[in-house]
């Protein structure tokens, strides 16, 4: 009697036991592979392009300033480096010869003065002429332009400041002579003239609008902010690349090293349109270099199925990649993740119990 006791109570503890694996495997095992598919919905939009280009930081005008007369170099207040503020003097001539020369045209006019109120009174004893009468008047505003003249190039033996600035180049020394057509001293203002020049491509210039913000990125001081305010209208002959300028209007000359490289970083959205994947969504590609990927489709049973399909790239970065799309495109839903376990075109079962909450 003792045996066929042991008998059913073996049998009873093997179905109790088979029963527990079943259950570890169903609750455990296959959640645990679902848990490991991972997809997102993806939408067509426009393709967002980043740009980074490397270009240098310099002034966006600079003003050379020389004297009106010819003379010699009396003194310099400045030199290369320094500021200075607006209305300071800078430089100045030797002015003895000017003022000789505005005094002797003074006297000119003095005596041509002299020389009407004399006719007038020889008119009156009808002793002169109209004629002489109107010569001497001429003589009379001859004399007052050349003094004018003389007066404006004594005001211009000296040189000053324009604008709040800086010196970029000193021309001259003391002693040496000045003339009209040389430069003594260059200026720049510190003011909303800092300017990064930066070389884009033609494809890169056009999605580049003036006023554009974009991040302008210094080794030394961080990220400024700038605006792009000249876009040139046609290449450079020689690399054909267009070179435009960022203008820093928050920055002043004397807080930055003019001169040094700076890397300008931008994202412009362009009229191409396509779906964005994570890169981890890319199955392979195939013989004709399309991107082979993963979607997810739901039947009319409701039970979800997997199949590959392949799609044409368009551009590929370190984390994304575009697919070619068309305007109002459905939506994808992609397998981003766990893609390698899936047969294609079957259902998986264990996984739309999972999302039921069975």
């Amino acid at each position: 009697m003792k045996a066929p006791l042991l008998t059913l109570y073996s049998s009873k503890t093997c179905s109790e036991f088979c029963f527990l694996v079943v259950v570890f495997f169903t609750f455990f095992l296959i959640p645990s592979v679902a848990h490991e598919i991972e997809t997102k919905t993806i939408n067509v939009d426009n393709i967002v392009k980043q740009i980074n280009r490397t270009g240098k930081l310099g002034f966006k005008r600079t003003v050379s300033l020389s004297f009106k007369s010819i003379g010699y170099l009396k003194a310099v207040n400045i030199d290369e480096g320094d500021t200075f503020s607006k209305g300071q003097l800078l430089a100045e001539l030797d002015t003895a010869e000017l003022i000789e020369e505005k005094n002797a045209s003074y006297a000119r006019l003095l005596q041509a003065k002299r020389e009407v109120a004399r006719i007038l009174k020889l008119i009156n004893k009808n002793l002169s002429s109209q004629q002489a009468l109107d010569d001497a008047r001429t003589a009379v505003d001859t004399a007052r332009a050349s003094y004018k003249v003389a007066e404006y190039n004594l005001t211009k033996a000296k040189l000053y400041a324009p604008f709040d600035g800086v010196v970029v180049k000193r021309f001259s020394e003391l002693g040496e002579l000045q003339n009209p057509s040389q430069s003594t001293l260059k200026l720049a203002a510190t003011h909303k003239n800092l300017v990064v020049r930066v070389a884009l491509t033609a494809e890169e210039v056009t999605l580049i609008s003036l006023q554009q913000k974009v991040d302008i990125t210094f080794e030394q001081y961080g990220i400024f902010t700038g605006v792009v305010s000249k876009i040139p209208a046609i290449a450079d002959q020689q690399n054909h690349l267009f070179t435009i300028e960022v203008l820093l209007s928050d920055v002043k000359a004397t807080q930055i090293a003019v001169g040094q490289l700076a890397r300008l970083s931008t994202k412009v959205r362009t009229n191409q349109l396509a779906y964005r994947l994570p890169i981890a969504a890319l199955n392979s590609v195939d013989s004709q270099d399309r991107a082979l990927i993963m979607l997810q489709e739901n039947n009319a049973s409701k039970a979800t199925s997997f199949k590959q399909q392949a799609f044409v790239i368009k551009k590929i970065s370190n984390k994304y990649i575009y697919l070619s799309a068309q305007e109002n495109a459905l939506p994808l839903t992609v397998v981003t993740k766990g893609w390698q376990q899936l047969n294609l075109n079957e259902t998986t079962p264990a996984i739309e119990k999972l999302n039921k909450g069975i």
